[in-house]
């Protein structure tokens, strides 16, 4: 006899195909490096299929996400000596905005990987304060403080960043301020 399909497969297989993109792209803007990225979305998926029967009906890609940010982190501390490149490899850049681009990623690849994963969930995945806290399996003040912490680095590090940044209101003064993520799309 053929199985029925109601094990769940279906559903996870579903929801792989619909999700594996944009979970990719998000590993990757957390650890920066492409086989790092995937290496770490296999792992994200396989720790979903064996839990899939019980996250199935809540949301599996906020899960997905937990565990990504999660195992970066974890990984990055096992590893922290290693540096597998000192220079990202030249890529012929298509679009105006591609030197920018890359600063974006240098000035990333600069911050610690808590900081790092709390400006992609915020700006890249455009959670709130409270989601964020709750993928990272830290408080609301922690996200903030790393959030102002990692916004203030990169601001230092890479001040053409701020070129195209919206005005913050009430600040009289008209500076420039990293405060929506919108400036440069990674």
């Amino acid at each position: 006899m053929a199985p029925t399909g109601n094990d769940g497969r279906d559903g996870y297989l579903a929801f792989v195909e619909n999700h594996q993109h944009r979970l990719l792209r998000a590993a990757y803007l957390i650890c920066g490096n492409r086989h790092q990225a995937e290496d770490l979305l296999q792992d994200a998926l396989l720790k979903l299929a064996l839990r899939w029967a019980s996250v199935s009906d809540g949301d599996p890609s906020a899960y997905v996400r937990a565990i990504l940010y999660r195992d970066s982190v974890s990984w990055w501390r096992r590893r922290r000596r290693e540096w597998l490149s000192a220079a990202p490899p030249e890529q012929v850049v298509h679009d105006r905005d591609g030197a920018l681009r890359l600063t974006l990623h240098d000035a990333l690849g600069l911050l610690p990987p808590r900081q790092r994963a709390v400006l992609v969930l915020r700006y890249y995945e455009d959670l709130t304060e409270v989601a964020t806290a709750e993928a990272l399996g830290v408080t609301v003040g922690t996200v903030k403080s790393q959030c102002h912490a990692a916004l203030r680095r990169l601001r230092e590090v890479a001040p053409d960043l701020a070129r195209d940044a919206r005005p913050v209101p009430g600040s009289g003064s008209g500076s420039a301020d990293l405060t929506t993520g919108a400036e440069v799309k990674p």
